[in-house]
Parts: C-alpha cells; sequence; structure tokens
C-alpha cells in the first residue's frame, strides 16, 4: 500500500483548531466596498459569499474580482461540503445575463467566473442561461475572458453542447474528490457523471481550456488523489487546483485532517509531472482562485502565438 502525504503531527491534527496559514486577512478597503456596491446594484449572486470563501477579501479587496453564480442562490442538491440554500429554486430571471454583463464592462474585468447552482428542476439544468450569460459577457465586454465553472448537467451531451457553443475561454466542473468519497459527499452527483461531463466537454471544444478542482481533507489517501489525477487527465483536463477543505458550517462534513503548504506543494509538482499543464494547490486555493492570471499562464504555455516567447 502507498504511503500517503500526511506526517505524523498532522495525523493528530485531525479535528483540531486550524493552523495557523489558514488565518486570512480581512480586508474591506475601497475596492471590496465597491464589488459589494456591484454586485448588490446588478442584483447579482456570489459564490464567494454563498459558500463562505475564506479568500473573498484578498479577492474582492486586491484583485477585485468576484465569481458571479447565475440562476438564483438555490442549489437542487444538498451536498455535505457545500453551504449553499437547498430548495425549490425561484423561476429563471430572464435579465440576469444583461445585468451580470453589464456589470463585468463596468468593473473592467479582464477574465470574469461564472459558475451557477444545481437546477436539476429545468430540463436542461439551466445550461441556456448559462450559455446565454456567457454570450452576453462577450458581447458586451470583448476584452474580457470568460470561465464557467458549471454543474454537472446530468453529463448531458445537448446541454453541455450548448454552453461550448458559447465559447467560453475556459470550461470548469470540479470533480470535488476521490472516487470512494463522492456518495458520501456529493448530492445526486458521481465522479463518472463529472468525468463524463469533462470528456465531452474536450471533445465538443478541442481547442478550449478544460479545468477542475478537488478539495483535500476529507479523508482521502495520496493513491486516491493521484488515481484522480490520472482520471482527469484520461479525460482531456489539463489545469488542476487543489485546496484545502474547510468545514463551513457545523452540519457540514467535518474536516478529517489539515494539509502543510509543504505537502500541497508536493501535489502540485507531481500533478505537473504528471502532465497537468497547470496546477494551483494550497490551503486556500479554490476554483477561481487566481483565475485571470492562471488562464493567462496557461494561455501563455499552449497558445499558438505565445510559442516563440519559450
Amino acid at each position: 500500500m502507498q504511503n500517503d502525504v500526511r506526517s505524523d503531527s498532522q495525523k493528530q491534527n485531525r479535528v483540531g483548531r486550524k493552523p495557523e496559514w489558514l488565518k486570512v486577512q480581512l480586508n474591506t478597503n475601497n475596492n471590496y466596498k465597491y464589488i459589494k456596491s456591484m454586485i448588490r446594484e446588478g442584483r447579482l449572486n456570489t459564490v464567494c459569499e454563498e459558500a463562505r470563501c475564506p479568500n473573498i477579501h484578498e479577492c474582492w479587496g486586491e484583485h477585485r474580482t468576484a465569481t458571479f453564480m447565475i440562476l438564483g442562490d438555490v442549489c437542487t442538491r444538498r451536498c455535505r461540503f457545500c453551504s449553499v440554500k437547498t430548495g425549490l429554486p425561484r423561476a429563471v430571471d430572464a435579465d440576469e445575463p444583461r445585468r451580470l454583463a453589464a456589470s463585468v464592462a463596468h468593473m473592467d474585468l479582464r477574465h470574469a467566473v461564472i459558475t451557477m447552482v444545481n437546477r436539476d428542476d429545468l430540463p436542461d439544468g439551466g445550461a441556456e442561461m448559462l450559455a446565454r450569460t456567457v454570450e452576453a459577457v462577450h458581447e458586451t465586454a470583448l476584452d474580457c475572458s470568460v470561465e464557467v465553472l458549471a454543474s454537472d448537467l446530468m453529463a448531458d451531451r445537448d446541454s453541455i453542447a450548448r454552453v461550448a457553443a458559447a465559447r467560453p475561454e475556459v470550461m470548469s466542473h470540479n470533480i470535488e474528490t476521490v472516487r470512494r468519497l463522492t456518495p458520501q459527499i456529493r448530492s445526486r452527483s458521481t465522479y463518472e457523471r463529472s468525468l463524463e461531463f469533462l470528456r465531452l466537454a474536450k471533445e465538443l471544444d478541442p481547442d478550449g481550456t478544460t479545468k477542475s478542482s478537488m478539495m483535500l481533507g476529507l479523508g482521502e489517501e495520496e493513491h486516491e488523489i493521484l488515481e484522480a489525477m490520472d482520471d482527469l487527465l484520461a479525460v482531456g483536463a489539463t489545469v488542476l487546483n487543489l485546496g484545502q477543505y474547510l468545514q463551513p458550517t457545523r452540519t457540514n462534513a467535518p474536516v478529517q485532517r489539515y494539509y502543510t503548504p509543504k505537502e500541497f506543494a508536493r501535489l502540485r509538482d507531481l500533478a505537473l509531472k504528471k502532465g497537468f499543464t497547470h496546477c494551483e494547490a494550497g490551503p486556500l486555493v479554490r476554483s477561481s482562485y487566481h483565475a485571470g492570471e492562471q488562464y493567462e499562464h496557461y494561455r501563455r504555455r499552449v497558445h499558438p502565438l505565445y510559442q516563440d516567447e519559450r
């Protein structure tokens, strides 16, 4: 059996207080206030707030970026790692794509991340609204690249094709955790369906960037993490984010252990050696963490226009 990445000290710190490296600086400067006001003015939702992201002050206060969440703030699934509200969602807001695109243009963003709640109540899972939002941003903010973080859309080819046809620069869907833990952690989601989403996304847009993310600290072993990396590469996902799972509320799944920054660095090296073009790994890394800089780094490595610079 393979050794996992845990040190003896980490094995003893399974459910204790958060380690020092997980403490974040609060930053409510003018950038933070501006982003917050723009979101309120546009009547928009962000995963930054709904998922209680620990990086909200860094992203809003320092980088002036936000991850927009469309199709409301109520999810039809109840995953054990997530704090987004669960229940019966409201009717689709047909004006949301326009408002979101206007906010992106007003904020002068160079890279916009758009995610969504699961909408299993809709025949297409929300694909049409996601595609319209991408198209609206492309039409309104001409210099802004778009990254979508989609639900699995039930791995329906037509739904995924509609989103791919909008030509987001990055098509992302999170596998979230290893195969063994998926039934315990993710509601109405399967490991294989997530892989199928990513496979179809790459098949439908071979030149696009396909990305996924995983949370660590839920009880996985190193060999399972490496297996998940291989599975992602096999379906064409070449950008990977690895971050520490943090329990958002007492009703969510508990943290089983905390990974050190050194352990994340080691896993990042392993991912790059396996063939990922880019891997962001660290205790506070999330799906959209430094997404703009990440996309630019990826583009410079793979885009033909930049090959002469290498």
